[in-house]
């Protein structure tokens, strides 16, 4: 016979209910709104039904509600399988379920898929307030499963929550364990979806007027720089990602396919070594001073030609890498002009007012190297502004920026003189990247943020090679020297946190970063070589994966006896309180006459022995048996009846 609609009883409803809302709710922040409204609204029917208001909906209601709501994720996603869509059903079924749910089965099958959605909250953020976020979702879930198999306990909400703190407080050993010993792979423990990394910011493989400058206005961190040594100044720090070489006119792109030459490279002085923490952005590159040591690469990477630092396979967890680089080098000074012609080309139409500057300057200076210098001088000395919200450019971008607007982000400076120089035939190139960066005294190292990115030029001369030219430093040397929120005026949109100036929300930031970035490299960037270097240092050796194999399972045999051991102790017998302690004195009275209580002997079957037995002893004994019935069963009783009842032990006399 099927349960009534109340079941599960309120009090166990309520911890079960509240539960399958808390673990939904962060998923709301990235699931369609219906979806997200549909789902709270299953949540709210399902708890009036066990409250007796509303019916519980038919088979085919559900079934209705289940075609339509697959059909409109299919729709939304034009597919039923990956992250998003994944966790989307998987909150669709969840909801269903409950709307379903008329027995304990049912029931203990919601708080384990319940369970399970906890899981995927993790696919879109793994902060430490997130973490314990659901830490507490996962504390009430399991009042739920106890208030389910203890429906009587489910009355005092203290009860379960105390029982499931204390299980989880008994899991957090085993935890440990199982964090620290587990056997890790070379990589993560299982694949993330394809669609996982689609909404990560970052640096894009072509550059366009308005591209960096969107990305600035995010206070998201690319990535985290620790020097082993005094830090360079900030102006030296200029962390190259991808060189962009083809122009069609509106967008600058790498360049694909055809013969590159191999430049040389001339490092001098001393390389600088520092470690980098890389924030997942699902591309290859990597965020090297120029110019990295090609001697001391980091495992899975490669130097191009042009200089970029590439990893193997996308980024797409947390990566720390150590580095070398000499910030002082020559590139490419053995070069021969008639190899660098892909550095030369431009549309073959298009921006006519640029290539007429850029003629006139070529025929006035004297040199390469005086050309780029009449460019600058024209930034410096023309009225250029520094701005985030430039106005918008037509068709010839590069001539409306250079004799109209005059205004632009470093895009437009690092695209226009690139343009500039080219047309002048000079070789030339954009390097995009990220300049500067915000020390944490807090972890003595350096936080690098998208608000951080950057663009600037190369441009080959005889004799010197590839040499950085930086135009933004002309028009706004602050934004080079200070960092970008010196240089941009009250009214730009950068980040609150990345213009504030309140000293002590800066070091709340920095302090909070530093726990951050332990967490991250610690818990979750916790990886092979990670655990076989602390187990080294525990004093243990290179272990291989049989000895951690084998180091789990006794450390999870001893764990789990000693958690046993504690659980199945024979509890000690609680001492007795005032009316059982009466009691028991009034039949130890009755014991020294022969009368012995019995251990399965209740008041009433005590008291009608005695009577049988010692039929003078009859009134006493019953008025003794009806006041402590009365105290110890009754709903409620004065201290006058207590009184009583010890009088009456006191005077009786076998």
């Amino acid at each position: 016979m099927a349960r009534p609609a109340f079941f599960p009883p309120l009090p166990a409803a309520h911890w079960l209910f509240a539960g399958i809302a808390l673990v939904i709710a962060p998923h709301a922040m990235h699931l369609p709104t219906w979806l997200s409204a549909l789902a709270f609204a299953m949540i709210a029917w399902r708890w009036a039904a066990a409250s007796g208001r509303l019916p519980l909906p038919g088979k085919w209601i559900l079934a209705l509600l289940l075609a339509g709501s697959a059909a409109a994720i299919l729709l939304q996603y034009r597919t039923l399988f990956g992250r998003d869509a994944g966790v989307a059903m998987l909150t669709l079924m969840l909801a269903l379920k409950l709307l379903e749910m008329r027995s304990y089965r049912d029931a203990m099958l919601t708080v384990f898929l319940g369970y399970f959605l906890v899981i995927t909250n993790f696919f879109y953020n793994q902060d430490i307030p997130f973490a314990a976020y659901l830490f507490a979702v996962v504390l009430v879930l399991t009042c739920a499963l106890i208030a389910l198999n203890h429906p009587a306990s489910a009355a005092q909400w203290r009860r379960p929550l105390r029982l499931s703190a204390v299980l989880l407080a008994q899991a957090v050993p085993v935890m440990l364990l199982l964090f620290v010993l587990f056997p890790r792979v070379g990589g993560p423990l299982w694949g993330m979806p394809s669609d996982a990394f689609s909404a990560r910011s970052g640096l894009s493989e072509d550059m366009s007027p308005g591209s960096i400058s969107e990305l600035v206005q995010s206070d998201a961190i690319a990535f985290r720089a620790q020097f082993d040594g005094a830090p360079p100044a900030p102006s030296k720090l200029y962390w190259r990602a991808l060189v962009m070489e083809n122009f069609d006119g509106r967008t600058w792109g790498r360049l694909r396919g055809g013969f590159v030459a191999e430049p040389a490279i001339e490092p001098s002085g001393t390389p600088v070594a520092y470690t980098l923490t890389i924030e997942p952005h699902d591309k290859p590159w990597v965020f090297a001073l120029e110019v990295p040591d090609p001697q001391a690469l980091p495992q899975g990477t490669r130097l191009t030609r042009n200089m970029q630092l590439l990893a193997n396979k996308p980024m797409q967890r947390l990566t720390r890498m150590s580095l070398s680089s000499y910030l002082d080098h020559r590139i490419g000074s053995n070069l021969e002009l008639g190899q660098l012609g892909r550095m030369l080309s431009l549309p073959d139409a298009g921006n006519p007012q640029a290539r007429s500057l850029a003629q006139r300057i070529r025929d006035e200076a004297g040199s390469d190297a005086e050309a780029v210098a009449r460019v600058l001088n024209l930034f410096r000395e023309q009225g250029y502004v520094y701005t985030l919200t430039p106005p918008l450019l037509g068709k010839d971008g590069i001539d409306d920026f250079l004799f109209t607007t005059r205004s632009g982000f470093c895009e437009h400076y690092a695209g226009a003189f690139t343009f500039l120089m080219r047309a002048a035939g000079v070789p030339a190139r954009i390097v995009a990247g990220y300049q500067g960066g915000e020390f944490n005294p807090a972890g003595n190292y350096f936080i690098v943020r998208q608000s951080d990115a950057h663009a600037w030029s190369e441009v080959w001369l005889q004799g010197r090679g590839w040499v950085r030219v930086d135009p933004t430093a002309v028009v706004s040397a602050s934004r080079i020297e200070r960092g970008i929120a010196s240089a941009l005026s009250a009214g730009e949109p950068l980040p609150f946190l990345v213009r504030t100036d309140l000293e002590w929300l800066k070091q709340v930031r920095q302090r909070w970063d530093a726990v951050s970035t332990y967490w991250d490299l610690w818990v979750l960037g916790f990886d092979q070589e990670q655990q076989i270097g602390l187990l080294a240092r525990l004093g243990f050796g290179i272990v291989s994966w049989r000895e951690l194999a084998w180091g789990l399972a006794i450390g999870l045999g001893l764990l789990l006896g000693i958690i046993a051991a504690f659980t199945l102790r024979p509890a000690r017998r609680p001492a007795p309180d005032k009316v059982q302690a009466l009691y028991l004195r009034f039949c130890r009275k009755l014991e020294k006459t022969g009368l012995a209580r019995l251990p399965t002997e209740g008041p009433l079957d005590f008291a009608e022995r005695v009577r049988t037995q010692r039929p003078e002893l009859a009134a006493g004994t019953d008025a003794i048996v009806r006041l402590y019935i009365r105290l110890r069963y009754g709903a409620r009783a004065s201290n006058e009846v207590c009184g009583e009842l010890a009088a009456r032990v006191k005077k009786f006399k076998p």
